[in-house]
């Protein structure tokens, strides 16, 4: 029996791809060695590829609105509309800098002063104890305090914290200080992006019609735009949520008259960026802050916080972020879980629009695939 000549192609890309597969399991770490070594050429254009992305959100935002009466300035639009996206970003980042850094640094060292005061303190109200209520005194002999040690243990660990973010703030900066050649060849890649972005839209799809058939190429193209849309959508709705969350912990601290206010409120916002965990850091940065001045208000900025996380996790962020994603609230935080314990904090911001895209596409199979059966929709509707 003759072999047809597409059976025969098909049959020659099946066997080269086991060889391949072959010879790729055998040899797995030069594999992975050479698969490093291209992320480390690509790594600068892939960085500059999620800065355009990023920028590109407010961006486009504003050059909607920008000169639109105006046509003398409307070649004008887009480089003024990046460099007032790039005023905001850098302000946010100098405002985390010159106001949070600071004071969280004041702070840790006013601890460090006032616990061994503090312990004295409670050592003194303990030892009151027995003369008010005689029958707490044998109990509170058995337990055999050593407050002094306690006390040092305490200075110790606050000591060896604030040491741990000062060294990890000093990699961090040598780090940044030895790739500032990716940082700027990832910077100039992302501004050419960002004032050519329709060009290589079309380059791309030339590239891509001209290489791949027409249907897997349009199917590409679709993914890609719903992709656009959601990540475009989750990065507006978490800056707006921050917002939100941040203005409502000012206000509400403001008129409790707690201190700190408005450093609470902001230290929040920027953690609020953090999807479903990060308010819960900005919060026991704001406790900390605030016990060293009354550790009474301290615990009712607690209670605060938790009112205000259930009004923000119940109404605003599914109205906000989670109708904007599409992604029901059992599988954000599957996405948050599974990113978090992936790639960290970077993770846990990428999976939850990433794992929408997932589910949009997945959704809309299994749809088609109900209606390519038949299958009524009684059979699985509760």
């Amino acid at each position: 029996m003759e072999i047809s000549k597409q059976t025969r192609r098909r049959l020659i890309e099946i066997v080269a791809a086991a060889i391949l597969l072959y010879c790729g399991l055998e040899h797995f770490d030069v594999v992975i060695g050479a698969f490093r070594f291209v992320m480390r050429i690509l790594m600068p254009f892939l960085i500059g590829g999620a800065i355009a992305f990023i920028l590109n959100v407010p961006m486009k935002q504003i050059e909607k609105y920008l000169f639109q009466k105006n046509k003398k300035m409307e070649k004008f639009r887009r480089p003024a509309a990046y460099l007032l996206t790039l005023l905001c970003v850098i302000g946010v980042v100098v405002l985390a800098l010159v106001v949070v850094v600071p004071e969280l640094g004041n702070t840790v060292g006013m601890l460090v002063t006032q616990i061994p005061k503090a312990f004295s303190a409670m050592q003194e109200q303990l030892e009151a104890i027995p003369d008010e209520w005689p029958w707490l005194g044998p109990a509170i002999e058995e337990l055999n305090i050593d407050w002094a040690k306690i006390s040092e243990s305490l200075v110790d660990f606050v000591r060896s914290v604030a040491s741990g973010i000062v060294s990890s703030g000093v990699g961090v900066f040598s780090g940044i200080v030895s790739g500032v050649t990716t940082f700027v060849i990832s910077f100039t890649f992302s501004i050419y992006v960002l004032f050519q972005k329709e060009k290589l839209s079309s380059q791309v799809k030339q590239v891509l019609y001209a290489l791949i058939p027409e249907r897997v190429t349009e199917k590409l193209i679709s993914v890609a735009a719903l992709s656009d849309q959601v990540f475009s959508s989750f990065l507006s709705g978490q800056c707006v949520e921050a917002v939100i969350l941040g203005a409502m912990f000012v206000v509400s601290m403001t008129v409790f008259r707690m201190p700190y206010a408005m450093l609470t409120g902001i230290v929040i916002a920027l953690t609020a960026l953090i999807p479903l965990f990060g308010a819960f850091i900005g919060c026991a940065v704001g406790m900390l802050l605030i016990v060293m001045v009354n550790p009474v208000q301290a615990v009712w900025f607690l209670v605060l916080f938790l009112v205000l996380q259930q009004v923000e996790g119940n109404l605003i962020y599914p109205h906000v972020v989670g109708s904007s994603v599409g992604l029901p609230s059992i599988w954000v935080l599957a996405a948050v879980t599974l990113g978090g314990n992936l790639f960290g904090i970077m993770g846990i911001i990428l999976f939850i629009p990433l794992c929408s895209v997932f589910y949009a596409l997945f959704r809309g199979f299994v749809k088609h695939r109900l209606a390519e059966r038949k299958i009524p929709a009684r059979k699985w509707k509760n």
